[in-house]
């Protein structure tokens, strides 16, 4: 889940986080979402074992309220691959 400047939750899947970062921040191959907007920190990254399970939990994920959705980022704060991403800034 990204948070955006203007602090909107966009969720997503993808099998390169750094690729498709890059591609959400410079606006070259990047979600419709981010025309407009622009990514702040990447605030939540969950890992799963294949294609289809993570697209069911990204379908389950944008079917939550806002609140919900903020209780999964503050829930993940810690992780270690989630602090490796908050450091990438946007292009």
């Amino acid at each position: 889940m990204i948070r955006t400047m203007d602090g909107q939750l966009y969720t997503g899947i993808t099998t390169d986080m750094q690729r498709r970062w890059h591609e959400h921040s410079s606006g070259k191959g990047g979600a419709r979402y981010f025309r407009g907007r622009k990514p702040q920190s990447l605030c939540l990254l969950e890992e799963h074992s294949d294609r289809s399970s993570a697209s069911r939990r990204e379908a389950q994920i944008k079917k939550y309220a806002k609140p919900v959705k903020e209780s999964l980022v503050a829930q993940s704060h810690g992780s270690l691959s989630l602090e490796l991403f908050n450091n990438v800034t946007p292009a």
